[in-house]
């Protein structure tokens, strides 16, 4: 490659060829490095469920009977979160609200995250913030409500630990009872006064401190380059996804119901 010299006359001169060491590229191609090692990983899998299926039954159970129903009767396992979600909150909620978030949340993605960093490889040190949030909403939330439907729900979809025996005549309180109630409020309108300003004030207080958050991790530059559009969505699905852990720990501690119940709503 020609070196060029810029004279006092701004007249480009060629002096003598410099041969540049050409940068190092530690890239590899798709075809067929990395598609020959996921090949590879197919057929490890494929085989070790095959010798799997060969040595353990599967958990059949004898042909379904319209008038004999399992108890409990559970979903397919993909959908035991769904099941589960339903002992802490309104079916609405439960079956449309909450799925319906997981599905935009997805979806909104590429409009919420403005970081270049980790796009095409992965790494902790430049993404921590997102995989942290996902490992939340995946592991601890979806698989977890998968593995307490399945191994601690039994008859009557109670809650049995691991030692102890699915007893069918279990005692355990039939309802929950809603917060205001808990706390000494008996007037059915202060009761949803109550709940409103409660879910207001959770969303309200945990935006700002979200937003003070951010400006501390990020710095006031990044606030305005994320903007507040952006800011208001993540943090109103982060809240909500939040939302779910508390409310479990309610029901499962002091089993509250409902945070606002009305004729028209329950939250």
């Amino acid at each position: 490659m020609a070196e060029a010299k810029v004279e006092a006359t701004g007249t480009p001169v060629r002096r003598g060829l410099t041969r540049l060491a050409a940068p190092s590229d530690d890239k590899i191609y798709t075809w067929p490095h990395l598609v020959r090692a996921e090949f590879l990983c197919t057929l490890l899998v494929i085989a070790f469920m095959l010798v799997w299926s060969l040595l353990v039954d599967a958990p059949l159970e004898e042909p379904a009977a319209p008038t004999r129903t399992p108890n409990p009767s559970k979903a397919p396992w993909y959908f035991l979160g769904l099941q589960e979600i339903l002992v802490y909150f309104d079916p609405w909620h439960a079956g449309v609200v909450a799925p319906s978030f997981i599905i935009v949340g997805l979806m909104v993605l590429p409009f919420i995250d403005i970081n270049p960093k980790g796009n095409g490889y992965y790494t902790y040190s430049e993404r921590k913030y997102e995989i942290q949030t996902f490992f939340l909403g995946f592991h601890v939330l979806w698989i977890s409500l998968i593995i307490v439907g399945t191994f601690l729900r039994g008859p009557g979809w109670n809650w049995f630990w691991p030692w102890e025996p699915w007893d069918t005549h279990k005692v355990v309180a039939m309802t929950g009872i809603d917060l205001p109630y808990q706390l000494g409020i008996r007037s059915y309108w202060a009761q949803a006064a109550f709940g409103l300003v409660a879910t207001a004030a959770y969303f309200a207080i945990g935006t700002v401190a979200m937003y003070m958050w951010v400006v501390k991790k990020k710095g006031v530059e990044f606030m305005e380059r994320w903007g507040m559009a952006r800011f208001g969505l993540t943090s109103f699905l982060f809240l909500n996804m939040l939302a779910i852990v508390i409310k479990m720990a309610l029901r499962l501690g002091f089993n509250t119901k409902y945070i606002m119940a009305t004729p028209w709503i329950n939250i």
